[in-house]
């Protein structure tokens, strides 16, 4: 009996020792379970952090792709049209300036003339001359022909009444046609119209002469001393004469024609090239009164 009572106390020791073992087996158990939860929690953090850093770069890179073109895009361009078309409300368009008046309408000494040429040089001692045609309708005056640029004398234009015989110069003034004449045949004027035959027709320049100042056919009139001869290519292929000197005053200046320009100066004459001069000779009508008016631009509307 005492054996087995001292067993059973062993017994019972033993089992209380094993609950006592267990127990605090359990407790470490539970502690790492803890702690293994612990962890645990913590690591999907760490994790969560991760995947936000990892998200938000391709959200940057990827953003610009991913934003809707229609309603950025047209923005811009719609506000920057209507800041340009847009005037300031207090803008006003600066009226046109009013048109030169034409030439022609400055030049006294024309009368009753529709049909007007200019000759205008820019001052005296110039070579050189603007030549625009001027005609007048129901309408008014316009432009028919030019502003055109011409040779005159070499020594340019002379003052009114100051041309005389060889001095190189373009008579100034208003004045007449009164015929055509060419080398060549009759291209279809209104005027009348004298064909240059032969080294024959001459124009008289000799200021002692009975004919001074007039076209000549040597086969029947004299021409006096040293005439200009007429048969002169191009300059005469086509021309028209200037009723300059129509009283034949001796000295005053002779043969003053607008003919074919030989492409320089001429000894008194105004000249201009073939298309231009026929464009001329072909509109100008007696029936019109037609004047050319000669001089420098200031002396015309003076």
């Amino acid at each position: 009996m005492r054996a087995r009572g001292l067993a059973s106390s062993f017994a019972g020791a033993g089992a209380f020792a094993l609950a006592v073992a267990l127990l605090a087996s359990c407790g470490a158990a539970s502690d790492r379970a803890q702690t293994s939860r612990t962890t645990t929690t913590r690591a999907p953090v760490a994790t969560t952090t991760r995947v936000e850093a990892t998200t938000s770069a391709p959200a940057t890179t990827v953003e610009p792709a991913t934003t809707s073109p229609s309603t950025a895009a047209p923005t811009t361009p719609a506000t920057a049209a209507h800041a340009v078309t847009a005037p300031p409300a207090t803008t006003a368009p600066a009226p046109p300036p009013a048109p030169a008046p034409l030439l022609v309408t400055r030049v006294a000494g024309i009368g009753g003339a529709q049909q007007v040429i200019t000759v205008a040089a820019a001052g005296y001692g110039t070579s050189i001359a603007t030549v625009t045609a001027f005609e007048h309708d129901t309408n008014g005056w316009h432009t028919a022909f030019g502003p055109w640029t011409s040779y005159i004398g070499r020594n340019g234009v002379a003052p009114v009444g100051a041309k005389r015989e060889g001095d190189g110069r373009t008579p100034s003034g208003v004045f007449g046609i009164d015929f055509m004449f060419g080398v060549d045949p009759d291209p279809g004027v209104h005027f009348a119209y004298r064909h240059i035959t032969g080294t024959n027709i001459v124009w008289d320049d000799d200021p002692g002469s009975a004919n001074y100042n007039e076209w000549i056919d040597t086969n029947v009139a004299s021409a006096g001393a040293r005439p200009e001869p007429m048969d002169n290519t191009p300059s005469y292929d086509y021309g028209a004469v200037i009723a300059y000197n129509d009283a034949r005053t001796p000295g005053l200046g002779s043969a003053i024609f607008l003919h074919v320009s030989h492409g320089s100066s001429t000894a008194g004459c105004v000249s201009l090239p073939t298309s231009e001069l026929l464009d001329l000779l072909r509109w100008l009508d007696p029936a019109r009164s037609p004047r050319i008016a000669i001089g420098t631009t200031a002396s015309l509307t003076a």
